[in-house]
């Protein structure tokens, strides 16, 4: 999917806050609603992939629901535990990033935390097959740096 393909994907729920295109990882896109300020949703595009992943903000995403897991602005300790079993469950790898975030390459999910003022939440961050490999990894994936430094404490 392209840039003009997600935004008009988005059309009517949310409306592009910022956009820019550059490096060969580094394009991305700010979606946000009416309702409230900043970023609800980021897009990250790979110049061969196109749509390469998605990060849902925890004040102002929508929820994201895998498996019966609420995803989105959540504590982190206790969506780790969730997570963790469910992977044990299911056999699947659990991988740590360097800022300790819980991820599954298999699912291409990493489990960002976010400030949210004096409290910390979870933040998503979807990939697709082609970012997956080493999506933990917050020197050598994917990922754009962008991602890794918006929300790092």
């Amino acid at each position: 999917m392209t840039h003009n393909q997600a935004e008009a994907a988005m059309h009517g729920l949310f409306s592009v806050a910022s956009w820019q295109s550059a490096a060969e990882r580094e394009d991305w896109t700010d979606f946000t609603d009416r309702d409230s300020p900043g970023p609800a949703v980021t897009a990250y595009y790979d110049k061969s992939t196109g749509l390469a992943a998605i990060a849902v903000n925890a004040l102002r995403g929508p929820q994201v629901i895998h498996e019966g897991i609420r995803l989105v602005g959540q504590t982190p300790s206790r969506l780790e535990d969730e997570f963790t079993a469910y992977l044990m469950t299911q056999g699947m790898e659990l991988r740590y990033s360097q800022c300790a975030d819980p991820c599954s390459p298999q699912l291409g999910l990493v489990l960002r935390a976010q400030r949210a003022g004096d409290v910390v939440l979870s933040r998503p961050v979807l990939v697709a097959a082609a970012w997956a490999d080493r999506c933990w990894d917050t020197s050598e994936s994917w990922i754009p740096r962008r991602e890794w430094k918006i929300f790092e404490w």
